[in-house]
């Protein structure tokens, strides 16, 4: 039966999903036909999914055609209005860059300044020391290098009006006159013709510049030594690694036995029956390494070895991956974070698939019916394909659908908007380190209370130890920290994180024994 919970609940994931929707809109409204444009692409990429699991909630079935159907229709909408979204950028930069030209030269006439190092900060005449302001600390940064810092300042760019010593460097306090992207490129050309390379590290500059926004939300200038960039990997980490490989390469090879119903490290003479599930495994967790560590090569950041976190009960929770340079602005950290997912992603969703189409009587694994209660995703993409054969008490399945779903949660699991999860750089990157803080500690009390709710089940526990000890913290500021990614990345972050809950949510069970998921 259809019980009054399953229906309230079917209905609050509509309103909430027609909410967020109306909240997109409300807030893209105000920027006219670029806002409206870009909170359509979000549109078109949710409304698939939405339409998908909305029938399937009121008993109305796709087939696999007609799903992909839609997903083909939305991503061709979703480039379509991509391009009238540029071309509409594109206007509105060219106007925004004449109306900045026109007040600079304004300002220009009105200030006189009499060269552009001269008008840098306020008070350029003073020394190091009384540049500072009324503090007693001294700048930290020699005279000779902070005076040529400061006259990389100007009314066209970031007009200077204060200056902080700040652990080993300073921070600018002033105005910001420009697009902030163009203002940093310019500050961080100019700072390395003046100031030249590191001896250390010639390939790097000897101060890396920021841009970023104080507590106030003004942007603000700072400026440190490159000793402060992130370290290579040491030696210790190094072995780490490998240790942590060793082990992960023994979780999963027990996983793949428990899943055929025996304990490897009894009967290691069956070792040949385990290789091929474990091989599909690592095709998974090798897949999510490789989609991070081509985006960053692109983007010339440098990553360390991968750290694999080892699981007895899915083979791996994937792998820990550390920054061991800066990254530009939020978009490459952004794009970096979502690459690992998102081809695991697709590996994982095809094997599933692929598994479900090869699914027959006689198949490797006999499975309870109710197994596929335990994910929203897969249990409808599961009754889409096997139809009625989901009624039965023990449904056979091919061994690529097992490991198709273990790689989506492992994949899911790493899209948790906390810390430095994929999900946490995601959400980091999109709206901000506020939200992302909010998001963190949002993360790990719900990972809590499904802990104690649910006891039996460890893996949320043992989740949420790793991220407290190892994950909670955010990623260091990019050198460009106000520009934000394009409306595209927002909406394809939403995406992904839609899919991440639709992947760990499992269905009611009412709901369930009405579209016939359960004998």
């Amino acid at each position: 039966m259809f019980t009054a919970t399953d229906s309230s609940a079917t209905i609050l994931i509509v309103l909430l999903a027609l909410g967020i929707l109306g909240w997109g809109f409300y807030r893209a409204k105000p920027f006219g036909k670029l806002g409206i444009l870009a909170w359509l692409q979000s549109v078109v990429l949710m409304v698939p999914w939405l339409l998908f699991f909305g029938l399937f909630s009121a008993g109305i079935y796709l087939n696999l055609v007609s799903i992909l159907f839609l997903v083909v229709a939305s991503a061709g909408l979703y480039i379509f209005i991509g391009k009238r979204l540029r071309v509409a950028g594109e206007d509105v930069a060219l106007r925004s860059r004449l109306s900045e030209m026109l007040n600079a030269n304004q300002e220009s006439s009105t200030e006189n300044p009499t060269s552009e190092q001269d008008a840098s900060p306020a008070q350029a005449q003073e020394t190091p020391k009384e540049a500072i302001g009324r503090s007693a600390e001294v700048v930290p940064i020699p005279d000779e290098d902070l005076k040529i810092i400061q006259g990389i300042f100007g009314i066209d760019t970031f007009f200077a009006t204060e200056t902080i010593a700040y652990q080993e460097g300073a921070i600018f306090k002033g105005n910001l006159r420009g697009e902030p992207a163009a203002v940093h490129a310019r500050l961080s050309e100019s700072l390395q013709e003046r100031i030249g390379v590191s001896e250390a590290a010639p390939q790097e500059p000897r101060y890396q510049l920021f841009l970023v926004e104080n507590p106030e939300g003004k942007p603000v200038v700072v400026v440190l030594p490159s000793s402060n960039n992130p370290q290579p990997t040491t030696i210790s980490q190094k072995i780490l690694a490998v240790v942590l490989l060793i082990a992960t390469i023994a979780t999963s090879l027990e996983t793949a036995g428990l899943l055929l119903s025996f304990d490897l490290f009894s009967h290691w003479e069956r070792l040949n029956d385990v290789l091929p599930i474990t091989a599909g495994i690592w095709t998974i967790l090798l897949a999510h390494e490789l989609g991070h560590r081509l985006v960053a090569r692109r983007n010339n950041v440098r990553l360390s070895p991968p750290f694999f976190i080892p699981s007895f009960q899915i083979g791996s929770f994937g792998a820990i991956n550390r920054f061991e340079s800066l990254l530009p602005n939020r978009t490459v950290l952004f794009d970096i974070a979502l690459a690992g997912p998102a081809v695991s992603g697709i590996v994982s969703l095809l094997m599933l698939i692929t598994g479900l189409l090869l699914s027959h009587q006689g198949s490797l694994f006999q499975v309870p019916s109710q197994f596929f209660q335990g994910s929203i995703l897969v249990g409808t993409l599961s009754r889409v394909v096997l139809g009625s054969a989901l009624q039965n008490n023990l449904v056979d399945v091919h061994p690529l659908t097992i490991i198709g779903w273990l790689g989506l949660v492992i994949t899911a699991l790493n899209l948790m908007p906390a810390g430095q999860l994929d999900g946490g750089r995601i959400v980091q990157a999109i709206y901000g380190r506020q939200i992302a803080q909010r998001a963190t500690l949002a993360t790990l009390i719900l990972l809590g209370i499904v802990s104690l709710v649910n006891p039996a089940n460890p893996i949320t526990l043992y989740w949420a130890i790793v991220i407290v000890f190892l994950q909670r913290g955010l990623e260091r500021p990019s050198l460009n920290e106000i520009t934000e990614p394009d409306d595209a990345r927002a909406a394809l972050a939403l995406l992904a994180l839609f899919l991440m809950i639709a992947t760990l949510i499992p269905l009611a069970p009412g709901l369930a024994g009405r579209l016939g998921i359960g004998g």
